[in-house]
């Protein structure tokens, strides 16, 4: 009897295959918000000893293969709300309507055997420059705990409030980066899903932008005042200098000299040098023109323009976000294009630069979308949270390009082979940018915290990504 694309019978294949794996809640009957499936769970059958096994000899070969510290900088790319694996970077040809939607079109790229949704040809003529992670699982399907576990790659509700990816690298990073920018960057704002600093303070949280890199002139918060010209600022500060008598005579006492010091540094990131990395109009605008005439394409013009002014860690978060419960289609079909353009000339434009080496990229979401379209009212064609499995892009860095990591099986549902979980990726991360994954971490409150500590913690890992060091 045929198991066709009717609805019916592809729900029941779908419980069917959840019941297999141990995790009932298939992707049909998963509403807006929906329902939490059990964090963590293994989605392969293998015993604690064999998933032990291949942990530490992927971990051992990641070590040896790595060239730690490769990583100068980093860019990552939030799309925030959670973009769907099947739509975009593992498509399932030959699945039907129910889980295709619109986009049953699929492309090759210039890797053999690697192909994308049609929505991604320029990104499809750079596959040689990024690999995919095809496997990625963790299970949460809320917006905060997955966004958390996905930049900490802690497990969410415990009692410490562990820092982002972002604010691990200015920690660690503090004493080599001398840049008149902010060490961590986020463009245009942070997603405000937590706080990115966690217990390591205030000092430690990122410098949002806000502006628009896209806009005529890109006003960044502090930097560039809208309304206010150059020769305005600079006269305003010759004027303040002159009739501030304050520290005239007590440049050998120290604190002034620190006073001193902290407002050169400042008038230099308004005035000076930290200022013209925002001025995109220091570009030529044939290469303005190819990351797109956009927010996004300019956000990743001016994230690469960070990147040669050394600035540790960027963030670039997705303007208009991907939480697609409802017009799942037209959203993808207006922002895929997007992405696909400023991405792939991020890319390009890193390896012509000879900044791709040294400087890692990623782009996710907290979570994927649910397989199975949501035809029914009051979706109308949508695609709810999913955890079970969805899809990352890394690149440069120390990571290989045209390489595909682990597999989804044929919907896009489950993980068919090699699990990669947030410690994997984030411990991937850190190892390539020089930093010790087990390093303790100062708590205000002398709690014990360390960057990754998933044994004590109780989380899933099956291994640092050695196939892509």
């Amino acid at each position: 009897m045929s198991t066709d694309h009717h609805p019916d019978n592809q729900e029941h294949v779908s419980r069917r295959e959840a019941m297999r794996r141990g995790a009932l809640g298939a992707a049909g009957i998963i509403a807006a918000g929906g329902l939490n499936s059990r964090v963590f769970a293994d989605p392969l059958k293998i015993s604690p000893e064999e998933l032990a096994k291949r942990k530490a000899a992927r971990d051992e070969a990641a070590k040896a293969k790595a060239k730690k510290g490769q990583t100068k900088s980093v860019i990552q790319i939030f799309l925030w709300g959670g973009i769907s694996q099947n739509d975009c970077w593992d498509p399932k040809p030959g699945t039907g309507y129910n889980y295709l939607g619109e986009f049953d079109k699929f492309i090759p790229t210039n890797v053999d055997g690697i192909q994308l949704s049609y929505l991604f040809p320029k990104l499809a003529t750079q596959a040689d420059k990024y690999s995919l992670i095809r496997s990625m699982t963790h299970g949460v399907f809320g917006h905060e705990t997955a966004a958390y576990l996905m930049q900490t790659g802690h497990k969410p509700g415990g009692r410490l409030a562990y820092p982002s990816v972002g604010a691990i690298f200015t920690f660690f990073k503090k004493e080599q980066y001398k840049g008149l920018l902010p060490p961590y960057i986020v463009m245009l704002q942070a997603a405000g899903r937590f706080s990115e600093e966690g217990f390591l303070g205030p000092g430690y949280k990122p410098f949002a932008t806000g502006g628009d890199p896209n806009a005529a002139r890109f006003e960044v918060q502090g930097i560039v005042n809208r309304g206010i010209n150059d020769a305005r600022q600079k006269a305003r500060r010759e004027l303040v200098d002159k009739i501030n008598l304050m520290g005239y005579g007590l440049a050998d006492v120290p604190e002034m000299a620190a006073a001193e010091e902290a407002k050169q540094k400042a008038y230099g990131l308004i005035l000076g040098r930290g200022k013209e990395v925002f001025n995109l109009e220091n570009e030529p605008t044939e290469l303005r023109d190819r990351y797109g005439r956009h927010t996004f394409g300019q956000e990743c013009l001016a994230a690469r323009r960070m990147v040669e002014a050394g600035v540790p860690y960027i963030t670039i978060s997705f303007p208009g976000g991907w939480d697609t419960h409802g017009n799942h289609f037209p959203t993808m079909k207006r922002q895929c294009p997007m992405l696909d353009q400023g991405l792939a000339t991020l890319l390009a434009d890193l390896s012509d630069k000879g900044l791709l080496d040294s400087t890692l990229v990623w782009c996710t979401g907290e979570f994927g979308r649910t397989p199975k379209v949501s035809w029914e009212p009051p979706w109308n064609g949508g695609r709810h949270h999913y955890g079970h499995v969805f899809t990352v892009l890394v690149a440069g860095g120390g990571f290989k390009g045209g390489r595909v990591v682990g597999s989804s099986d044929e919907l896009g549902a489950y993980v068919k082979e090699r699990p990669v979980y947030p410690a994997d990726l984030l411990g991937s991360i850190y190892l390539l940018g020089g930093i010790d994954a087990t390093a303790k971490l100062p708590h205000p409150l002398g709690f014990e915290a360390h960057v990754l500590d998933t044994e004590n913690e109780g989380m899933k890992s099956a291994g640092l990504l050695e196939e892509i060091m």
